[in-house]
């Protein structure tokens, strides 16, 4: 069975770039009719963040990146916090003590860099003289008995099967041993193992057969196969995902720019819209051949989507095609963000039920962060909601505009503002008084509140004036630019139209009424 994992550390909130990884990892393994594991590498404890799983699961959740075996779903390969883990690190560590593949290092933090400071003067490439590979068993046994600090590292000048590596996304990669340290570190002195050894551990005893991870770690590439060979036992498929970066190229982090996952639910983005985002931002290259130790290997790639196309969960995982990622880093496209999110926003509120959802998260939003300011009860019932999203229609991106766009839909209008007075300044007071006041009384009385009275109704009382838009338009909503006049008199019903008409007549700005 394919059986990938996603292994975030708990130091901070989940990122876009942790998002996408997950994502890929997600789209894989369903395709693939396979299964993703959540796995918390927690082993640095100094770097830890209280409330980053919760955090890191609660994305997820919201994305619906819903893993198969993890902290609290539990399954066959438990446990999954790494700091969990530490037996097993340390049993296989004395497998590869026993083997020759590893040993211990008493060497001091002095001593070492005196070490790679003398090498460097000397021009050599090596970071270490495996001064301690040479210790008899004997005196490494009493130095143990004695209670000595030490480390244990890598005895990489030993045999290795090494064969070409073939990664999902780059192909036929260079070996790059030469860019190692001298006999990596793998258990540190406090019996803590480095990220390598976990990590070569955790996907060999997990039962990993895919790994998909940023970029940055093909350097480590060579070391870990290197611990797979020394262990004996087959490493996972590789593919290296290559990294997102901001506008001006810059690494995406936690520590720079708006990355969080967290913002963007706040903000009210559609998860499906930010995953359709994530899973075009470099998907969409075509490569036709890679070069393997000197041989040429083809291979077809099938064409990937437009970067905007507007594609739901299951769409990306049937066109999903790892080989078809772009080599270089990408950077996400705001723009194409709002893009989509429109187009998500729009499919969802077509049906029933979507547009009951749609509904709902824009009354919690409502209640929660009152960015309005407490509300009539009437204006928050969901059947209403759902009528001021349909006549907002395309001009919303986010739920947060069908808000924002029409604060008048959600509370009365501001007739003292200096825009609403500009509406009418070209308008006599009386007129406008007269105009507000009588349109008012033709929407108490007309029979059926239907797109076709009202158009009537309105075509009936343009005849008695020219100015009679602006006015009522002023009257409805104190702002200039809007859904039109129908539209909003269907949504505000008989009782607040009328109303309005009364409000705007009686304002300061027009003649009181006789």
């Amino acid at each position: 069975m394919t059986l990938l994992r996603f292994a975030p550390s708990p130091t901070g909130a989940l990122h876009l770039g942790g998002l996408r990884m997950a994502l890929f990892n997600h789209l894989f393994a369903r395709k693939a009719k396979g299964k993703w594991i959540l796995r918390i590498e927690d082993t640095d404890a100094s770097r830890m963040v209280p409330g980053s799983v919760e955090g890191i699961q609660k994305a997820l959740e919201w994305a619906g990146l819903n893993y198969d075996y993890g902290p609290g779903v539990g399954g066959p390969h438990a446990p999954y916090f790494q700091s969990e883990r530490l037996d097993l690190y340390r049993s296989y560590t004395t497998k590869l003590l026993t083997t020759g593949h590893a040993y211990r290092c008493f060497c001091s933090v002095d001593t070492l860099t005196q070490v790679r400071e003398k090498l460097a003067r000397t021009g050599s490439n090596s970071t270490y003289d495996r001064r301690c590979l040479h210790l008899t068993e004997e005196e490494v046994a009493r130095r143990v008995r004695a209670g000595e600090k030490h480390i244990i590292r890598l005895n990489t000048s030993g045999v290795f099967a090494r064969r070409p590596v073939i990664d999902l996304v780059f192909g036929g990669l260079k070996d790059a041993h030469g860019s190692l340290s001298t006999d990596p570190v793998l258990l540190k002195t406090d019996g803590y193992p480095t990220y390598h050894l976990a990590n070569v551990v955790d996907d060999h005893t997990m039962g990993i057969t895919h790994v998909l991870r940023g970029e940055e770690w093909i350097t480590s590439l060579p070391l870990h196969l290197d611990i797979y060979s020394a262990l004996g036992v087959e490493p996972p498929q590789y593919a290296h995902i290559p990294i997102l970066v901001n506008p001006d190229g810059t690494k995406m982090s936690k520590r720079n720019g708006d990355v969080k996952v967290a913002d963007y639910i706040a903000r009210g983005w559609e998860k499906d819209a930010v995953l359709n985002w994530l899973a075009l931002s470099g998907w969409g290259a075509q490569h036709e051949q890679q070069v393997v130790d000197d041989s040429v290997t083809e291979r077809t790639v099938k064409t990937a989507p437009d970067s905007t196309k507007v594609m739901n969960i299951d769409q990306l995982i049937s066109e999903f095609d790892i080989a078809a990622l772009t080599h270089r880093s990408s950077s996400l496209d705001q723009g194409k963000l709002a893009y989509l999110n429109r187009q998500h926003l729009l499919q969802g509120a077509s049906t029933p039920s979507g547009l009951a959802d749609v509904a709902s998260r824009v009354r919690s939003w409502l209640d929660e962060s009152k960015p309005l300011g407490e509300i009539s009860l009437e204006y928050t019932f969901p059947e209403y909601i759902e009528k001021v999203i349909r006549v907002l229609d395309t001009r919303a991106t986010n739920i947060r505009d069908i808000v924002t766009l029409a604060p008048y839909l959600f509370v009365e209008p501001d007739y003292s503002t200096d825009d609403a007075r500009e509406m009418v300044r070209k308008i006599q007071q009386e007129e406008r008084s007269s105009v507000v006041k009588e349109f008012g009384e033709d929407l108490e009385n007309i029979q059926s509140w239907d797109s076709s009275s009202l158009n009537e109704c309105i075509s009936c009382a343009k005849k008695r004036s020219k100015v009679l838009l602006p006015a009522v338009r002023h009257a409805l909503t104190a702002v200039k630019d809007g859904p039109p006049i129908v539209d909003l008199l269907l949504v505000l019903g008989r009782k607040r139209s009328a109303t309005r008409m009364l409000a705007a007549a009686m304002d300061s700005g027009y003649l009181p009424l006789q």
